[in-house]
Formats: C-alpha cells, structure tokens, sequence
C-alpha cells in the first residue's frame, strides 16, 4: 500500500488498520507513518481552522507490522482558539506510541520574525541516493527518496555534527499537496544522527519526537524535493539528542523537529 492508501484507510476506519511489512523499519513499523496516521485521527477531531502546530510524540514501543493496529483521540481540551489532543496507537491492548498534539488558530500579532536562512546544498542530482536494497536498507525505503549532501551514511565512520540533503516520496507515489501527515514521513525518514559516527551496523531508534510546523503549509506536492538538516547537539551513554528542520527547495522553512535517540554501539 502507498502512503496515500494508507492516509484514506486511517480517515476511513482508524479503530483497524494493519500496517504492511513493506512499511517495516526492523522489526518495526516505519514510526514516521506511525504517527503520521495517528496524527490523521486526531486532525479529524479538531475544527478545520485549527492547524497543528506541534506534536509531541513518545515510541513506547514497537508497532509491529502485519498486526492490528488502532488509533484512539481524546480531545483534552478546546479553549478559544488552541485545541489540546491525545493520541495513543494501540496494538494487542498495549499503548505503543503516544502523541500529544496542540492545535491553533492564527490571531493578530505584531511579532513577526523571519526563520533563519536554509543550508546551501548541492543539487539533487548531484547527491548521493541512499538506496532501497531488500534485506539491507529498512522496508520502507522502498517509498522514500533520500539524497545526501551534508555529513556521512550510516556506519561510515563520519564524525561530523551534521546531516542532511535532500528528500522526497519516491515517484511512483499519487502525485497530491503535502500535507503534515507527509511532512511527518519526510523528516523521520532520515536515520539517527549518531549512525554514521559508527563504523559497523548497529540499532538506533527515537525514543522521543517533537515536531513543529509552520503554518500555514507551503503549497508542496508530493513530488516536490525538500532539504532536511540535523545537527547533533550532545550524545553519550547510549543517547543523543539532535535538532532538525525541513525546508522547501527554494528555502521556505517548513518545520522543527527535535529528537533523543538511542543507540546500540
């Protein structure tokens, strides 16, 4: 199933869905379209003129793929203008994942503050493709296109604070506007941070998300490439903690993102 085929069953019916192992990260699903569809459950519960403005997002534990899976909202809190929603992803009548989300409408305001310009990067088509090999890179490659252009791979031994280059769906994905569930896929794709510090293969996975998106949304579509860069602000004793961000091609910030991960080597 496409990431869009996915979107349409999760609005359609979000207390079942199983996750394909084509969208398998290990032994897990893919925790960008984890919460990405659980994002879509709790959109629908919220005013349209609410945007979401953050997500806070906990990986409890493994979405197994190929089991049921569902996705429960409680809407916390609806004040004037800010709504305050809960999800929680349930498999086996365990929660695996929780996501807080904060979701606003614009007001008037005097303060106006322009992002900080986007890294220079080389042109796609001059990065390296992290490629989609079965049995080597994870599952869900196979849906997502990553160019490098900042820092180093997994496992080649590259000290550098920083990653980053270029992402996108891959092409044969329906061809429709970005939206945040998308830009959730888009920013989780990339690997830890810390993976390339490492020399030989070994497990990393985020233990916590949260992401920021600026509002309102770029018109993307989901063909369009977009540069992601992450720095690596402190690790040691098996975690890290790293700060991103998400820009259109031509420089339009269009989310923060920041994470502790856990790493095994």
């Amino acid at each position: 199933m496409r990431f869009y085929d996915l979107l349409e069953a999760v609005r359609k019916q979000p207390e079942a869905l199983t996750i394909p192992a084509q969208w398998a990260q290990g032994r897990a699903s893919f925790g960008g379209l984890v919460v990405a569809l659980q994002y879509e459950a709790m959109r629908a519960k919220v005013p349209a003129d609410r945007p979401v403005r953050s997500l806070a997002v906990t990986f409890v534990g493994p979405v197994a793929p190929e089991v049921p899976v569902s996705f429960e909202v409680d809407v916390l809190r609806e004040g004037k203008a800010v709504s305050q929603v809960l999800g929680r992803v349930m498999q086996e009548g365990q929660v695996v994942t929780l996501v807080q989300g904060s979701f606003g409408a614009s007001r008037e305001s005097v303060v106006s503050v322009e992002a900080l310009p986007a890294p220079e990067m080389k042109h796609w088509d001059d990065c390296q493709e992290l490629p989609y090999i079965p049995g080597v890179t994870p599952e869900f490659m196979r849906h997502l296109a990553m160019r490098w252009s900042i820092g180093g791979m997994p496992f080649t031994g590259n000290r550098s604070r920083d990653m980053g280059g270029w992402v996108r769906l891959r092409g044969d994905v329906k061809e429709e506007p970005v939206t945040e569930a998308h830009i959730l896929a888009l920013v989780d794709a990339w690997p830890p941070a810390l993976l390339p510090h490492l020399t030989k293969p070994a497990a990393g996975s985020t233990l916590t998300w949260t992401i920021e998106f600026v509002q309102p949304l770029l018109e993307l579509d989901t063909l369009d490439w977009c540069k992601y860069r992450v720095e690596i602000e402190h690790a040691r004793d098996g975690y890290g903690h790293a700060a991103a961000a998400l820009w259109s091609a031509d420089g339009r910030l269009v989310a923060l993102s920041r994470q502790t991960v856990t790493i095994f080597g």
